[in-house]
């Protein structure tokens, strides 16, 4: 195994994947470079056995899937399910504001981020923008990265708050404000920041009608540790889990069966959207597979079937064991985490633990186990929400990670590989 090499490539997509609508933007670029053939979900489908196919239902959700050569009306899918978003900073409609010589963006938080790991760094703007078109329904849509710091969030010295060490809470509309600039010639006409975006597009400022506009950590991902063990990195959750899915379905598939990968958006605020996993979009795609390869007893299929839900996890804190359950808890570098909820926030049962106990084993992987304390809720993921819809074998794991939900997060070196190795496991065992 090439642990230093998909660490490397992982960071790589990671750098290029800067919003919801650029992850999708990358992975179709994976896919059509791999053979895939893009697919319209407005339009019906004529599938081929042995088919590989994806389909953009929204600009920020993807689907990808792999027909095998002798699928059959009695064969099941296997889906792999993970999300494009990751909590952070998004742009208000009026952006605009100064104060004291300085001009400010308006922002609200998206998600549930570490709001203090978000000071003190270099910024950046990406998404879509709406630009009026001659169509009413069909407005022009163009996505955006500006690729350098444009923005940061200055702390509070020291001498200012001397709490500050202390702890002290963030008030998300007054102290989450970036500032991009001096006010002066340039910066002090209204409607500055409208302007500064009409111009990284190359159009007028008047032609702009809407804009999604995410504000993300510019710094690169870098291997750290005095024996580079573990990778530094913006937006591991859950690109992590895409990058495994994108590897796993552009590998060797089998020949009996249907492949999937789900690449939904919105997990991070709970994924009751149009394009989120709290939709009938996975219905609706599994019933287009097997009408386009002219089967029928799609619902026979689902109950012969299994998703894994694929999301990063949490690793034992070097300083704060006290915060894990004392005896099932999960390291870095030792391993895919499957996660156990009897409460049902993770998706998991006993014959899913078992059957993916046994295509670790099978693919040489390493696992472990992680449940949170008793006293501590945790987090929720898109495997209870899928499966709650869609009534197949369901299976929670991911990467473990420190940092969860900080504008830089930490992960084992070696744990990329392993969720690599697991999915593609997962996508052709007998």
């Amino acid at each position: 195994m090439d642990f230093e090499k998909d660490a490397l490539e992982l960071m790589e997509f990671i750098e290029t994947a800067t919003s919801p609508f650029h992850v999708v933007a990358k992975s179709a670029t994976i896919l059509q470079e791999n053979g895939f053939t893009e697919l319209d979900m407005k339009q019906p489908w004529a599938l081929q056995q042995g088919g590989n196919y994806y389909t953009i239902p929204y600009p920020s959700t993807l689907f990808a899937f792999s027909i095998g050569k002798d699928t059959s009306d009695s064969s099941d899918f296997r889906i792999v399910a993970t999300h494009t978003d990751h909590p952070c900073l998004m742009i208000k409609p009026l952006a605009d504001m100064s104060s004291n010589g300085y001009r400010k963006i308006n922002t609200e938080i998206y998600g549930g981020p570490i709001l203090n790991t978000w000071l003190d760094r270099p910024l950046s703007i990406a998404g879509r923008v709406a630009i009026t078109s001659n169509k009413v329904f069909e407005p022009e849509m163009r996505f955006i990265d500006i690729r350098r710091p444009v923005l940061t969030i200055p702390n509070l010295a020291i001498h200012m708050n001397r709490e500050v060490n202390k702890g002290v809470e963030l008030n998300r509309q007054t102290d989450m404000i970036p500032i991009i600039g001096l006010v002066n010639d340039n910066l002090n006409k209204d409607g500055y920041f409208m302007k500064f975006l009409a111009g990284e597009l190359g159009v007028d400022a008047d032609k702009i009608l809407d804009f999604e506009l995410y504000i993300y950590n510019s710094e690169k991902g870098q291997l750290v540790g005095a024996e580079e063990e573990f990778i530094s990195c913006p937006r591991l959750d859950n690109l992590t889990s895409t990058y495994g899915a994108l590897r796993a379905i552009t590998n060797k598939n089998r020949h009996d069966g249907i492949n999937v990968i789900a690449l939904f958006d919105n997990e991070e605020v709970g994924s009751k959207t149009k394009q989120g996993a709290d939709s009938t979009l996975m219905t609706m795609l599994l019933e287009k597979i097997f009408e386009g390869l002219g089967f029928s007893h799609t619902r026979e299929a689902i109950m012969r079937s299994m998703h894994l839900s694929v999301d990063v996890a949490h690793a034992i804190h070097p300083n704060h064991s006290e915060k894990s359950d004392p005896t099932t808890f999960a390291k870095l570098n030792e391993g895919v985490v499957i996660k156990i909820n009897n409460n049902q926030k993770y998706a998991t049962d006993s014959k899913a633990i078992a059957t993916l106990q046994q295509l670790c084993e099978s693919g040489s992987v390493k696992y472990q186990k992680y449940v949170n304390r008793s006293d501590i809720a945790g987090g929720g993921t898109l495997g209870s929400l899928v499966s709650s819809q869609i009534p197949m074998l369901t299976v929670d794991l991911g990467i473990p990670m420190l940092a969860m939900h900080s504008a830089r997060e930490l992960m084992g070196v070696k744990d990329q590989t392993y969720m690599n190795q697991l999915l593609h496991t997962f996508f052709t065992a007998k």
